[in-house]
């Protein structure tokens, strides 16, 4: 294990925060998850879909939300 440290947009990681909570769900696995599939990604040339980024970053109600990598999607 490694620690990191990531700058994010503090609103963002209080709304993922509070959904990890209530969901029992571990956000260092899920951005560790994440990159191993960007990483796998990279490595047999597959390219990440829009659809996909947009589905994942859809947020609880349904919306769509922008995210800080768009321009490199």
């Amino acid at each position: 294990m490694a620690l990191k440290t990531f700058n994010l947009d503090d609103a963002v990681y209080k709304e993922f925060s509070e959904h990890c909570k209530k969901n029992g769900i571990s956000m260092s696995k899920k951005v560790e998850n994440f990159i191993r599939e960007e990483v796998e990604g990279i490595k047999s040339g597959a390219r990440v879909t829009r659809t996909r980024i947009v589905k994942e970053m859809k947020d609880f109600d349904g919306l769509e939300k922008e995210h800080s990598f768009k321009k490199y999607c």
